[in-house]
């Protein structure tokens, strides 16, 4: 009888054969979600192939695939995945993404078989990963040091040092904020066309929770943004996306629904998603970091979790501002493609 991880890896492996299909003919961007919780794979194409030797930019963000995780101290807190990632080790990812390339170069209409067979046999990987947040279900270590040392990874700063102190990885940057032009964050080692960038309140170097991380990239329909924020972030702190010279556009907000409660407030939920949804306009919005894990210690005891669904959140805010939607804020959400992507599933965002 198969095991659920086997499962797992033949459903991520259907729907990435579909989507990949799908992302070639379209010449869009993949987003893989490569566990129930916060972990992901973007593929993007790149605007010149013929530079590199793979079709895809492959971004691995917040990684933590198997075996536990502790902040402070096992006594105070750990967590385990309640489901196994669809993919359990780095050399799994890598079979994904060789799997992405393979599949788009059968699509690729490439009358130099020479020219295809240099992609076949090119080995792409990743390309690069982010970190967001210092915490152990965002940097597992041991899930980290699986990759090759001369991947580049972008991290937030208090993340940036601790994976430094590793010795682990070549180059380790600190991602810098968000200051109004995505071009000054395409910082080598990342292509002209990319940038990834941090957004947050000015002076929120020591204290960025409540933060987000935008990978920015320029494509022939323009400027387009894919905004990852896996505990939410104020309306007031995105607005500098909104109001970005040149500008952006934001094709996809990951944003969780859960309201998480542990005296402060942890992750935003569903409310504060539509609300930086409704600045953003983004086309789609997908949930992230809202896997229920099997929790130990003190933080089990006192944690206060609220399950909203967009639905709920939306008739919430209609029996408050009444059913008519014309001429309101909430009207914008009418054109909003929400998107829960399980474990293993992948999505073309077109």
């Amino acid at each position: 009888m198969a095991s659920l991880e086997d499962e797992l890896a033949d459903q991520l492996q259907t729907t990435l054969d579909e989507s990949t299909k799908r992302a070639r003919s379209t010449r869009r961007p993949l987003l893989t979600h490569l566990n129930a919780d916060t972990t992901w794979l973007l593929s993007i194409p790149i605007p010149s192939p013929e530079t590199r030797n793979h079709l895809y930019y492959h971004i691995l963000i917040d990684l933590w695939l198997r075996g536990g995780q502790s902040d402070v101290a096992k006594f105070f807190s750990q967590q385990w995945h309640a489901t196994p990632s669809a993919c359990q080790s780095i050399p799994e990812v890598e079979a994904v993404i060789s799997g992405i390339e393979d599949a788009a170069i059968k699509e690729e209409l490439v009358e130099d078989l020479k020219y295809a067979n240099g992609y076949l046999k090119s080995g792409a990987s990743i390309d690069a990963v982010v970190v967001s947040h210092e915490f152990t279900d965002h940097m597992h270590k041991e899930t980290l040091v699986e990759i090759p040392s001369t991947v580049p990874v972008f991290a937030s700063q208090k993340a940036a040092g601790i994976i430094s102190s590793w010795k682990h990885f070549n180059k380790v940057v600190k991602i810098e904020r968000f200051g109004g032009d995505w071009r000054t964050s395409s910082t080598r080692p990342l292509p002209e066309w990319l940038g990834i960038s941090r957004v947050a309140y000015p002076g929120a170097d020591l204290l960025y929770y409540h933060a987000a991380v935008m990978i920015t990239f320029s494509m022939a329909e323009g400027v387009e943004a894919v905004i990852y924020t896996p505990h939410g972030i104020s309306p007031d702190d995105i607005r500098p996306v909104a109001d970005a010279n040149p500008k952006i556009k934001t094709l996809a907000l990951l944003h969780g629904l859960q309201d998480i409660k542990l005296g402060a407030q942890l992750n935003m939920g569903a409310h504060n998603g539509l609300r930086v949804q409704r600045i953003l306009e983004s086309k789609y919005w997908n949930g992230t970091h809202d896997e229920v894990k099997k929790g130990g210690g003190l933080v089990s005891w006192f944690l206060n979790r609220k399950m909203i669904s967009l639905k709920e959140a939306i008739e919430q805010e209609k029996a408050e501002r009444g059913n008519d939607l014309t001429g309101t804020d909430l009207e914008s959400m009418q054109d909003v493609r929400f998107e829960e992507l399980g474990n293993g599933e992948s999505l073309v965002l077109e």
